[in-house]
């Protein structure tokens, strides 16, 4: 998935139904109010709720503020992340 694909501004969280951002090269769409991931297979969202995995409180630390940087405008932190 790329993060321009149109197919991101429908998906959303089975759980809580709200937005998703998309880690990349990650391949995974994050759910940072419910501190999970979703893996991206073969191209194909794998959305089911177990399917989604939670993170560690650091890794969440560490997602946040690529997901920030990467709204800066700034050099991300770590691999490239889009939403």
């Amino acid at each position: 998935m790329k993060p321009d694909d149109p197919l991101l501004k429908i998906l959303a969280c089975p759980l809580d139904k709200g937005p998703l951002s998309l880690l990349v090269p990650d391949d995974v769409l994050y759910n940072p109010r419910l501190r999970r991931r979703y893996p991206i297979l073969d191209g194909i969202p794998q959305l089911l709720p177990s399917s989604g995995e939670q993170v560690t409180d650091a890794e969440h630390e560490e997602i946040l503020r690529r997901l920030a940087s990467d709204r800066a405008g700034g050099p991300a932190a770590g691999p490239e992340v889009r939403s």
